[in-house]
């Protein structure tokens, strides 16, 4: 590459962040879209593959991911907000028991003075943090529904969604195929590897290891359910969101349904039982889901998923958390491609025995 191609690419890479930066505020459902694009053009491709043609290949694509999205809506929020008013009278009776019940036990057994563990400033404070964070729901509430202009921006966001879904996935190919023809002849076949390579570590945390948290979430909340928890959707699915990072799922989950459950029934056998269920969810995680749908396939590590994650909501708000992913993988293919170049340079290989 020469020098001004150089130049070129980077006045290039300038100006689309600084579009990105100015037009941050609208970027969100066009994000989405693409997000959405991305992940149903595989299955557009192979319905393509049996002969149907583009647009009804799309359309049923479209139709199916809005059905699954519509129907997991409006099974789970119903049932999580449920847990969640469980949840708030649930907490008043695990306070009781731990300043009556586990605070004496652990003063009487340590040989701790009798005001070691104080329990009042600590429930004052989680009654002011839990009343605050209510308020702070109805307050932003009460603002968004107040402006109509926020509401109207908020509708035409979702309206939005659906429609650059559709179109960004019947087009998705043609899109690509145009994108190539821009590169310059010189630099082409090394772009198109990148990119490939950036598809497939995309490829294997978005199709692969999101599926696995959401499988693992469903195994979770309803072996739990079955065992009579009744936190099990919530405790499900804080598990599931933790096995982003390798065992931290099943560390978290089963600690935080442990602990429920002998608040709950205050029997060891239900502690067995919530080892029973996550020891299956382990069990299906390393030989059934993993191998099924991420393979021997490289991705991104969960430390560089979680930081890139914060680094984009930092940086950019929601906009910026979905553009992380796709962030993170052209750093680490341009890494990676890199440390190949530097291996094979004479400044790695020189001999100094010359």
């Amino acid at each position: 590459m020469t020098n001004r191609q150089q130049l070129g690419l980077l006045s290039v890479l300038a100006f689309l962040t600084l579009f990105f930066w100015l037009l941050e505020p609208i970027l969100m459902p066009f994000m989405v879209g693409i997000l959405l694009a991305y992940l149903g053009d595989p299955l557009a491709d192979r319905l393509e593959a049996y002969g149907l043609g583009r647009t009804l290949s799309v359309t049923l694509v479209f139709i199916g991911l809005s059905s699954l999205l519509v129907i997991l809506v409006f099974l789970t929020i119903p049932l999580l907000g449920r847990q969640l008013d469980l949840l708030a009278t649930k907490i008043p009776q695990w306070l009781h028991a731990l300043q009556n019940i586990i605070i004496p036990w652990m003063q009487q057994t340590l040989d701790l003075p009798a005001d070691s563990l104080p329990m009042t400033p600590f429930k004052t404070v989680l009654t002011e943090n839990w009343t605050s964070a209510g308020g702070l729901v109805g307050d932003l509430w009460g603002k968004i529904a107040g402006s109509s202009m926020a509401m109207l921006a908020g509708l035409a966001n979702l309206v939005l969604i659906p429609v650059v879904t559709f179109y960004l996935l019947r087009d998705w190919d043609i899109l690509m195929g145009r994108l190539r023809d821009l590169l310059p002849r010189s630099i082409e076949p090394t772009v198109v590897h990148l990119a490939s390579q950036c598809d497939e570590i995309l490829g294997a945390f978005i199709r692969g290891q999101l599926l696995v948290m959401l499988a693992l979430g469903i195994i979770y909340s309803v072996g739990l359910k079955f065992i009579g928890l009744d936190l099990a959707l919530i405790l499900g699915l804080i598990a599931g969101l933790a096995s982003i990072v390798p065992y931290m799922g099943f560390i978290v989950g089963i600690a935080a349904a442990g602990i429920a459950a002998w608040f709950q029934f205050h029997e060891l056998s239900m502690l067995l039982a919530v080892g029973g269920v996550f020891a299956v969810g382990q069990l299906l995680e390393g030989m059934v889901l993993t191998p099924l749908l991420v393979g021997d396939r490289i991705g991104l590590h969960p430390v560089a998923v979680i930081f890139a994650i914060m680094a984009g909501g930092q940086l950019a708000g929601f906009s910026g958390v979905l553009l992380a992913l796709p962030v993170a993988a052209v750093i680490m293919v341009l890494l990676r491609y890199a440390h190949a170049n530097y291996k094979d340079s004479e400044l790695y290989t020189a001999d100094d025995s010359a």
